[in-house]
């Protein structure tokens, strides 16, 4: 039986008198890519964020290896890493220089060989230089995702990704993505607006609206079970019920 890597159990979050996300529950096991989907405020960042130990959910509990993720935040994140378009990296510091410091802070050997590889992996050698508050959001988005690699994580928490991304270079974050999960065997979470990037990446997937979960499965399932062509179809049909 494979082991579940990640369990949320129960978990909720209300700030002041809006409850974020109600009591949702769902389970991913080693080396499986689950997509995280739900229009925007529907409570997918609000999860990731609890997910990571950066907010403190007022209910249930968030396992991670079987261990509670708010007591052992500092053991669990050594083999963790996330991207998010909410967090922006310093904006003064090069892209060398944001590299060395997260991968110092993770305590990344042969650091440089490393980060010459992430650049050279996701085309970013010729902005090596260059201050990261200067680069395109599309720019910004693959360093980022050279940020969330540094540490060889086994874990990935991933929230939009591709978000500004033209189509090639997207196909080819994807592909990188794909190639990650199958080559470290690690577990990623996608949050995305992308419904042919999870459908792509995706083993299964869970439908968030409103703070609550309201369907979950694989994607030829839902879309056979919502009567419609495809998952972007689908994610259509629920965001507007």
């Amino acid at each position: 039986m494979i082991p579940e890597t990640i369990e949320i159990k129960n978990l909720s979050k209300t700030f002041k008198n809006t409850l974020a996300v109600k009591n949702i529950s769902f389970k991913i096991s080693k080396g499986k890519i689950l997509g995280l989907l739900g229009p925007n405020g529907c409570g997918k960042s609000t999860t990731i964020g609890m997910m990571l130990g950066l907010i403190k959910p007022s209910f249930g509990n968030v396992f991670i290896n079987g261990l509670n993720i708010e007591n052992h935040r500092t053991k669990l994140l050594e083999k963790m890493n996330f991207i998010s378009p909410y967090i922006e990296l310093p904006k003064k510091l090069t892209v060398e220089e944001n590299l060395k410091v997260y991968g110092r802070l993770y305590g990344v050997k042969n650091l440089n060989n490393k980060i010459l590889n992430l650049m050279e992996k996701l085309n970013l050698t010729d902005y090596g230089k260059r201050k990261t508050g200067e680069l395109s959001s599309g720019q910004k988005n693959r360093v980022s995702l050279a940020k969330a690699l540094i540490n060889d994580p086994d874990i990935l928490l991933l929230d939009e990704p591709t978000a500004s991304l033209d189509p090639d270079v997207g196909d080819y974050v994807r592909h990188i993505i794909e190639n990650y999960a199958s080559n470290k065997g690690a577990t990623i979470l996608l949050a995305s607006h992308n419904m042919h990037e999870v459908e792509r990446l995706c083993h299964e997937v869970v439908m968030m609206k409103k703070g609550e979960i309201i369907d979950r499965g694989k994607s030829d399932e839902l879309i056979n079970k919502h009567g419609r062509k495809n998952l972007e179809e689908v994610f259509l049909k629920i965001a507007r019920e």
